[in-house]
């Protein structure tokens, strides 16, 4: 496995997948997403897995000050990966697979 987290040292649900991963000591990769980012073919593969809509938090303040809701897709997505803060987290990719959010169930599967 090549488990990479890409997280928000605010995000409680960031460091419950660091736990989970630590716990079953499967070694994994931390990327700070406010920081890094995401690169436009990490951010083309995890969003061909899980969609644009479950990569973007809605409830975060830049999301409004950025005028998200009113700009148009394509916008949107230039605008998602010049302010990393809009992603959701965790974002946790294992080669192709990708998921967002805290999902253990899903994790367990991988190999």
């Amino acid at each position: 496995m090549n488990i990479q987290i890409f997280g928000s040292s605010k995000s409680f649900d960031s460091r419950k997948a660091e736990r989970w991963f630590k716990e079953r000591r499967i070694k994994y990769q931390y990327i700070d997403v406010v920081s890094k980012g995401l690169s436009p073919r990490e951010y083309q593969s995890v969003k061909q897995k899980v969609g644009y809509e479950a990569l973007v938090n809605t409830k975060c303040r830049a999301y409004e000050a950025l005028f998200m809701p009113y700009i148009t897709p394509d916008a949107q997505e230039a605008k998602l990966l010049e302010n990393p803060e809009l992603f959701q987290t965790p974002i946790v990719r294992n080669g192709k697979d990708a998921t967002v959010g805290y999902h253990p169930e899903i994790w367990e599967t991988w190999e």
